[in-house]
C-alpha cells in the first residue's frame, strides 16, 4: 500500500551557514559600525542583540534574506516582541521543528473534506498518508501545496 510522510523540519546546518552570513554582514555593514550586534543560536532558539530596535529590524532583515538564499523556509521562525533595555534590544525567535499535533489535526481534516481515498495519521511530529492509489497521493500532496498553514510541509518516504 501506498505511504508518504509529512514532515516539518528546517536543516540546521543550512540555518547555521545563514546565521554565520548575517554575522560577518553585520560586522562589515558600515552603519552596525561600533556596535555590539550579532545573533546566537542555541537550542532551536535564534536570539538577535543590537543597540536599538531599529538595528534588530535590520538584522531580521538580513537574516531573513540569508536565509531564503540557502532555502531555509522563513515561516519556520517564530517571532517574540523585540526587547529593549538599557541601551540594549534584543529579540528572540523560536525554530519550529516538527508539526504540532493542532496543526497536524487541521492537515487531517483538510485531507478527509477532499473526499479522498485515503487515511492518514498522526505519528509522533508527522503525519503519515496511506491510500491504494498512487494518484491519490499525489493529489494529497497537491492540495497541501496549495493551502497556507503557517508551517513548512515536506513530504518524505513516497513507497508504493
Amino acid at each position: 500500500m501506498p505511504t508518504f510522510d509529512i514532515i516539518s523540519e528546517v536543516n540546521l546546518h543550512e540555518l547555521s551557514n545563514a546565521i554565520d552570513q548575517t554575522n560577518r554582514e553585520i560586522a562589515t555593514r558600515f552603519d552596525f559600525k561600533n556596535a555590539d550586534a550579532q545573533v546566537e543560536y542555541t537550542a532551536d532558539k535564534l536570539q538577535l542583540k543590537a543597540e536599538t530596535e531599529f538595528q534588530i529590524e535590520q538584522i531580521v532583515d538580513i537574516l531573513y534574506k540569508k536565509l531564503t538564499k540557502r532555502g531555509v523556509d522563513i515561516s519556520s521562525l517564530e517571532s517574540e516582541q523585540i526587547e529593549v533595555q538599557n541601551r540594549r534590544a534584543s529579540l528572540a525567535m523560536k525554530v519550529k521543528q516538527g508539526i504540532e499535533t493542532e496543526i497536524a489535526k487541521k492537515i487531517i481534516k483538510h485531507i478527509k473534506d477532499s473526499k479522498l481515498k485515503v487515511q492518514a495519521s498522526i505519528q509522533s511530529d508527522q503525519v503519515r498518508v496511506t491510500g491504494k492509489k498512487r494518484d491519490d497521493l499525489q493529489q494529497v500532496i497537491s492540495l497541501l501545496r496549495d493551502i497556507n498553514i503557517g508551517l513548512p510541509l515536506q513530504f518524505t518516504n513516497f513507497r508504493d
